[in-house]
């Protein structure tokens, strides 16, 4: 296996986060998750918004080191998950089409589309579409982990209020900020911390 290099801007990056907010109180896979959703966003208020268990990351961390699935809502977060093909039917015709036909939003359609594809234990981002959370909680997925952290003024804190009370193991954050960054950002920390290890 290759040990990443991370890039020297990065690793100043980090140096400048840490010389800012003090999270190695957090457990290994909150910090990982943590630190790299704040490297991303240069968002320091992430330390404490996210909203999570070490459990649940560990149980996504296990799935992905298994080889279990990414499946994304859009392809902004798969374009920023670099490390592992991700599955996203966000702008496949057939979505489209099921939507029209069911009433329901594309992003739903495209949540029934990729269960149909992947099964239960998959890892599920949501960075842009509070309606693909509601249909994965709605629809039974049975995930390995949902990152559920859409942006926006309608929905998105409602949508992860309601992942956070499903009982599904998730990573979410309180308040209305986040998007494909954060979810993209959220995996590739889990994703590193298995090349790290």
């Amino acid at each position: 296996m290759t040990v990443r290099q991370p890039h020297p801007i990065e690793i100043r990056s980090y140096e400048i986060l840490r010389s800012r907010v003090d999270l190695s109180p957090m457990p290994p896979l909150w910090r990982a998750v943590a630190e790299r959703v704040i490297h991303a966003t240069a968002d320091l208020e992430y330390a404490v918004d996210l909203v999570t268990t070490e459990d649940f990351l560990g149980q996504g961390w296990a799935a992905l080191q298994a080889g279990a699935p990414i499946v994304t809502d859009e392809g902004m977060v798969a374009a920023g998950i670099s490390a592992r093909e991700t599955l996203c039917h966000a702008t496949d015709p057939a979505a489209a089409r099921m939507a029209r036909a069911a009433g329901i939003a594309r992003s739903a359609a495209a949540v029934r589309l990729s269960y149909a594809e992947v099964g239960p234990g998959a890892v599920w981002a949501v960075g842009s579409a509070p309606e693909a959370i509601v249909e994965i909680i709605e629809r039974g997925v049975r995930p390995a982990l949902v990152i559920g952290t859409p942006v926006g003024f309608v929905g998105a804190a409602e949508a992860k209020r309601a992942l956070r009370a499903s009982g599904l193991p998730q990573l979410s954050n309180v308040s209305e900020k986040g998007g494909s960054v954060v979810a993209a950002a959220a995996v590739n920390a889990l994703l590193y911390h298995e090349a790290a290890s």
